[in-house]
């Protein structure tokens, strides 16, 4: 039975092979965003900025843009956030003030700032 030595060519192809499966699985992390969230963004996008082919196509490059930045769950919590927010009272309060969620409306911020700079 034939053993296997690790020489320094076959220890660079295994590291050369770790990189190249670490970079492919990052942008499985900015695909991770359902297709009805990817939907549901870029017709609230053109109903806001147009319905036309043109806008359709800026607009799924934003959504595109703000998955590198978020995770969906990272996206969904702003979502959430953002929906809380026009509540009354004290409920509607700590949405708006709380901190920790300030924050996550600053990423999305951030991302849509990043999308509006390279998509339109």
């Amino acid at each position: 039975m034939p053993t296997l030595r690790t020489t320094p060519t076959n220890l660079a192809g295994r590291v050369a092979l770790g990189l190249l499966l670490a970079a492919l699985a990052q942008p499985a992390l900015a695909n991770d965003y359902p297709t009805e969230a990817r939907v549901d963004y870029v017709l609230g996008c053109m109903a806001a900025n147009g319905n036309s082919y043109l806008t359709m196509q800026k607009c799924s490059c934003s959504i595109d843009v703000i998955a590198e930045h978020l995770s969906y769950d990272e996206y969904e919590q702003v979502e959430t956030v953002l929906g809380m927010q026009d509540q009354r009272g004290e409920l509607g309060v700590l949405f708006r003030t709380e901190r920790g969620m300030q924050d996550q409306l600053q990423e999305l911020r951030q991302a849509q700032a990043d999308a509006n700079l390279r998509c339109f």
